[in-house]
C-alpha cells in the first residue's frame, strides 16, 4: 500500500450532513484517500446548525451503511455516546435514554451499569456504529470542573469505583463488537478549565492517583480489555515542559507505552480544540502527534468545518517524512496498531 494511503487510515474525521452521495467530501476522502474512520455529531457547532449527522434511527442506519459501502476496508464509525448529558443520540430523536456516569457511579449497582452499557452498545450495533469514544475514566477530583465534573461524566472520585464501572461498560460493548476508548489520559478530572476553549494546565492540580484507572484497566487480568486510549489536550510540566499530552513523546512513549505497558491504539482528542489550535497550526500538530507516538488523530470538523483538511494533512505528513521530521517507521507502526484494532470488527 502506498504511504499516502496508509496515512489516510490514521485519521477519524467529521463531516457535514445526514446523508452522502458519491461527490460528498467525506465520500471522496474514503474512496480516494483511504480514510480510516468518521466521527458523528448531532449538531454542527461551526455553522450554528442544530442538525447534522443524526436525525433519526432509520436515517442514521442508512448513513452508516452508505459510508461503509464506499470503504475498501472496515471503516471506523465513531461517536461520543457516554450517557447523561454527553450523548449524540438523544431521546428526542428516537434513541433510548441512558444515565450519566456520575449517576451510575453514585448508585454503584453493577447490574444497573451493565443494563445501561448494554442498552448503549446494542443501540450502536443496530445503527452500524462500531467505535464508542467512552468510557471516561477521569477521577472526579474537582467537582466544579467545567468539562468533567459539572457534566457528570466521571463515575467517581474513587479509583476503585471508576475501574469497576468502566470494566462493566467495556465488557458490555465487547459483547456487541463495539470498540471502546478510555479517556482522557493522563486524567482530566482535576482540571480547572476546558481544553475545548484553550490552554489547560494541570501541573498543580493533577494527582498521581488519576493514573490508577488507566493502569489497572490496561493491565487487566484478561490482558486485552483496553483497545484504545484517548489523550487529553492537557499540559503538565512535570511530564513534559514543552508539549501538551497529545503531542508529547514523554506521555505517549515513556508513560503510556513503556511504564503502563499499553499496546493498543493511542488516539488524540479532537485536534481542533483551542488547547491545540491556539498554540500550533493544525497540520503541524498532526505531524507532532504522530512523531510523539500517537496512532490515530481525530479531526471533528465540528468546532471548525474544513472538508478539505485530509488532503492537506496527508501532504503535510509526507513532507515531514521527506524532511526526516517524522520517521516512516513511525507511520507504519501506527498503521499496525490501527489494523490490529480494526481486526476486532471482522
Amino acid at each position: 500500500m502506498k504511504l499516502e494511503n496508509i496515512i489516510g487510515q490514521l485519521f477519524i474525521i467529521g463531516f457535514r450532513g445526514s446523508s452522502i452521495d458519491p461527490d460528498h467530501p467525506i465520500t471522496v476522502d474514503i474512496r480516494k484517500r483511504n480514510l480510516g474512520g468518521v466521527i458523528l455529531f448531532d449538531r454542527l457547532l461551526a455553522r450554528g446548525e442544530d442538525q447534522n449527522n443524526v436525525v433519526s434511527p432509520n436515517q442514521l442506519k442508512n448513513l452508516t451503511s452508505s459510508l461503509q459501502q464506499h470503504s475498501s476496508s472496515p471503516l471506523l464509525v465513531a461517536i461520543d455516546q457516554e450517557g447523561g448529558r454527553v450523548r449524540r443520540l438523544k431521546p428526542e430523536r428516537g434513541f433510548p435514554a441512558t444515565e450519566s456516569a456520575a449517576q451510575l457511579g453514585s448508585t454503584n449497582d453493577p447490574i444497573l451499569t451493565a443494563l445501561h452499557a448494554s442498552c448503549t452498545a446494542q443501540t450502536l450495533a443496530k445503527l452500524g456504529i462500531n467505535f464508542n469514544l467512552a468510557p471516561v475514566v477521569d477521577l472526579n477530583i474537582f467537582p466544579g470542573n467545567p468539562v468533567i465534573g459539572k457534566l457528570e461524566r466521571s463515575f467517581s472520585a474513587a479509583p476503585d469505583c471508576v475501574i469497576r464501572h468502566a470494566e462493566i461498560w467495556i465488557t458490555e460493548h465487547n459483547k456487541q463488537k463495539i470498540i471502546s476508548c478510555l479517556k482522557h489520559f493522563p486524567g482530566h478530572g482535576s482540571s480547572r478549565s476546558d481544553s475545548h476553549l484553550g490552554f489547560t494546565d494541570i501541573s498543580s492540580s493533577w494527582q498521581k492517583e488519576e493514573l490508577i484507572p488507566f493502569a489497572e484497566l490496561i493491565q487487566h487480568h484478561s490482558g486485552n480489555l483496553v483497545d484504545s486510549v484517548m489523550l487529553g489536550h492537557l499540559f503538565h510540566q512535570g511530564f513534559d515542559k514543552e508539549f501538551p499530552t497529545s503531542l508529547s513523546p514523554a506521555i505517549c512513549r515513556d508513560l503510556l507505552r513503556n511504564q503502563l505497558g499499553f499496546n493498543g491504539v493511542i488516539i488524540t482528542d479532537d485536534l481542533q480544540m483551542q488547547a491545540i489550535t491556539d498554540q500550533y497550526g493544525l497540520e503541524d500538530s498532526v505531524c507532532l502527534a504522530l512523531a510523539a507516538g500517537v496512532d490515530m488523530i481525530i479531526i471533528g470538523n465540528n468546532l471548525e468545518y474544513d472538508p478539505e483538511f485530509l488532503e492537506r494533512a496527508i501532504a503535510a505528513v509526507l513532507l515531514a517524512v521527506a524532511e526526516n521530521r517524522l520517521p516512516e517507521d513511525r507511520i507504519l507502526e501506527a498503521w499496525q496498531h490501527t489494523r490490529k484494532m480494526k481486526s476486532l470488527l471482522d
